[in-house]
Formats: structure tokens, C-alpha cells, sequence
């Protein structure tokens, strides 16, 4: 991404608190981040698509995705996402409490960007937050909000 500021970010978690400590998290970032939040899988994939209510939500440059959703879960969202043309480029790191070997095999087999476990700890979990902040937003490049032109 061509150093376009600010940066949209879909965090899809169903947990108030969660929420709440990634914007104080991302309040701190160095980079500006427009944090937009879905509670489930249903809302999150409405809010990409751009589906009513939500024909004005921006499209995220990268998604911060639970794995434990109502409605529709964490995987059935990334497999979703993963097989929509249109949303595909997007990045997605998961964001979870669960270690299980079995759900992070799954994420990167359906097309994760990263997995990172919710550590328990606030100060931790802060820790991790600017973590992802400075290495997905400062380091890595993330996609074009729109495919390039070939010229």
C-alpha cells in the first residue's frame, strides 16, 4: 500500500472488552487506524460486502478475524472471505484465545495471513496489539485498496 493513511481495519470480535482493548491499543499506534467493528461473522461479512445497512462501511486493508463467533465462526467467515474475488487480497490475521494445533492448521489452510494467540494478560495483550500494529502497518506492505493498473 502506497503509505495510505488512515488505515481501515475490520476487527471482527464478538467479546465488548476485546474491542475496547484494541482501540486503546491502537490509540497509541503511531499510525492512524480507523478501527470499524463486527460482533459475528453475519455482520462482518455484510459490512465487506457492503450489503444495507452497510453500503457506506469502507472496504478494510487488513481484518482482524476471532475464531469463536456466534452465528457464523471464525473459519466459516475466513473460508468466506478467501473465496470471494473480490475480498481475497484482504489480509487477515487471526486473533484468538485458542492454541489448538488443529484451528491454526485450519486458519493457514484456508488462507490466514498470520495467527496470533489472545494472550491472557492485559499488559500482554496490549503488548501484542502494537506488535501486529507496528509489524502488519509500519513494516509489511499491505494491497492496494484497488487493483493496480497494468500499463
Amino acid at each position: 500500500m502506497a503509505d495510505v493513511f488512515p488505515i481501515e481495519l475490520l476487527l471482527v470480535e464478538d467479546n465488548p472488552a476485546d474491542v475496547r482493548l484494541a482501540r486503546e491499543a491502537l490509540r497509541e499506534a503511531q499510525v492512524e487506524v480507523n478501527l470499524t467493528s463486527a460482533e459475528d461473522g453475519v455482520v462482518a461479512l455484510e459490512m465487506l460486502r457492503q450489503q444495507a445497512p452497510f453500503e457506506e462501511t469502507p472496504r478494510p486493508d487488513i481484518i482482524l478475524l476471532d475464531l469463536n463467533l456466534p452465528s457464523v465462526d471464525g473459519h466459516t467467515l475466513l473460508a468466506e472471505i478467501k473465496r470471494d474475488e473480490r475480498l481475497r487480497s484482504i489480509p487477515v490475521v487471526v486473533l484468538t484465545t485458542s492454541s489448538d494445533p488443529l484451528d491454526i492448521f485450519n486458519a493457514y489452510n484456508a488462507g490466514a495471513s498470520f495467527y496470533v494467540t489472545k494472550p491472557p494478560d492485559l499488559d500482554d495483550y496490549m503488548d501484542t496489539m502494537q506488535q501486529i500494529e507496528q509489524f502488519c502497518f509500519r513494516l509489511a506492505k499491505l494491497p492496494p485498496r484497488k487493483p493496480p493498473s497494468s500499463s
